[in-house]
C-alpha cells in the first residue's frame, strides 16, 4: 500500500523560502512519478511539479518556474519541494502525490495522495 507524508509547511513571509518535504512508501513505488499540487481557498486543486523515477524528468506549472524546484532522493523514499521568492499567492494547502505512469499534470492523473500541509505566505 502507498503512502506519503508531507512536512515542512509553515507561515513564512514574501520573499522567503521554505523546503517541503514527501516521504513515501509501498512496493515499486520508487518507480513512479511523484507530484506536487496545491490547493487555495475556494479554488481547485492545481498542478505545481512533478518528477520522474529517476529524478531527471521535472515539470514545473508557469507560475512557479525559476523559485521551485523539485527533487527526489531514492536512499531516503523522499521527494522534496525547495520553494524560493515565495508569493502571497503561493498560499495554500500542499499535496504530495504518486502515480504509477502520468497522462497529463491534472489531479486526477495521480491516484495516491498525502494529507496536505499548509502553506502560508504573508505580504
Amino acid at each position: 500500500q502507498v503512502q506519503l507524508v508531507e512536512s515542512g509547511g509553515g507561515l513564512v513571509q514574501a520573499g522567503g523560502s521554505l523546503r517541503l518535504s514527501c516521504a513515501y512508501s509501498g512496493r515499486a513505488i520508487s518507480t513512479y512519478y511523484m507530484g506536487w499540487f496545491r490547493q487555495a481557498p475556494g479554488k481547485e486543486r492545481e498542478f505545481v511539479t512533478s518528477v520522474d523515477w529517476s529524478g531527471r524528468g521535472t515539470q514545473y506549472a508557469d507560475s512557479v518556474k525559476g523559485r521551485f524546484t523539485i527533487s527526489r532522493e531514492h536512499t531516503q523514499n523522499t521527494v522534496y519541494l525547495q520553494m524560493d521568492n515565495l508569493k502571497p499567492e503561493d498560499t495554500a494547502v500542499y499535496y504530495c502525490a504518486a502515480t504509477q505512469r502520468v497522462s497529463d499534470n491534472s489531479p486526477r492523473a495521480y491516484g495516491y495522495w498525502g494529507q496536505g500541509t499548509q502553506v502560508t505566505v504573508s505580504s
